[in-house]
């Protein structure tokens, strides 16, 4: 069986606590060395990067985080910028922040950023990613659907993401933002991978054997259609309802654990 993942990931599914308890910012903190270690902020996704970048820099000082840098892409030859290299090298945690999950892969996909960003997930990078930044963690990603409306055929976008884990579909910002039935959607059509949905102030912290556990104050859904039966899923009539049978779902909350590899709670 292929690897789903080979590193440790933080998954939030955005609007994570920044003013109360932080539990999920105060995990990614107790995973460093907080005297030494490098955390890089990378506001690639969002269109107010220095805005994000400061919030998250007071944030991470004020949690005891000594050595904070900002990777800040805003065009694709930024990606091929020594000392943006030289950042990631010499991170411990480089954390995704929400924004434009396709400004992540368009403007990082092929460069050197990137490879040096596999490199160093390999060999034992933290990767953290808030909404869109959690989207983009996985080898396919969902771009735009219909929200907080039935399951339809075919109205799903979906693009290659970063491929830090494999065989899964991420969405965030889930029951705040009605995203079940787009979801359901893409496993319909992908049902060899599994669907995680993740509640705002909400993450899984997946490790190298690719089991995670659930933080934060809300849920985490996963859906299974490995055993789908039968699907409506065409090309044709593209807004037609969607139609599928035995489809496999697990609700999760804090401190629950799942195993993707196993595909079990």
């Amino acid at each position: 069986m292929e690897e789903k993942t080979c590193g440790d990931l933080i998954i939030i599914g955005g609007a994570e606590d920044k003013k109360g308890d932080k539990v999920i910012l105060k995990e990614i903190c107790n995973r460093i060395d907080k005297d030494k270690d490098e955390v890089v902020i990378a506001t690639v996704a969002s269109g107010i990067p220095d805005e994000l970048g400061r919030e998250y820099r007071e944030i991470f000082t004020n949690l005891g985080v000594k050595n904070i840098s900002i990777l800040n892409v805003v065009e694709r030859k930024d990606a091929f910028e020594k000392a943006n290299v030289n950042l990631i090298n010499k991170a411990s945690v480089v954390f995704f922040t929400g924004g434009d999950q396709l400004r992540i892969t368009s403007l990082l996909g092929g460069t050197s950023l990137y490879k040096i960003m596999r490199e160093s997930y390999e060999k034992g990078c933290i990767y953290v990613g808030t909404s869109a930044g959690a989207s983009v963690m996985s080898d396919t990603m969902i771009v735009t659907g219909p929200e907080d409306d039935s399951p339809r055929k075919c109205t799903l976008k979906m693009a290659p993401g970063l491929g830090l884990i494999k065989d899964v579909i991420i969405d965030q910002h889930f029951a705040q933002r009605g995203r079940i039935g787009r979801l359901l959607v893409g496993i319909a059509e992908n049902p060899q991978i599994i669907g995680i949905g993740i509640d705002e102030d909400t993450a899984i912290v997946v490790n190298n054997k690719a089991q995670f556990k659930v933080i934060g104050s809300g849920a985490v859904y996963v859906i299974d259609g490995s055993e789908i039966s039968k699907t409506n899923v065409s090309e044709q009539n593209q807004d037609e309802i969607l139609s599928i049978f035995n489809i496999k779902m697990h609700v999760l909350r804090r401190d629950d654990k799942f195993d993707l590899n196993r595909r079990t709670p």
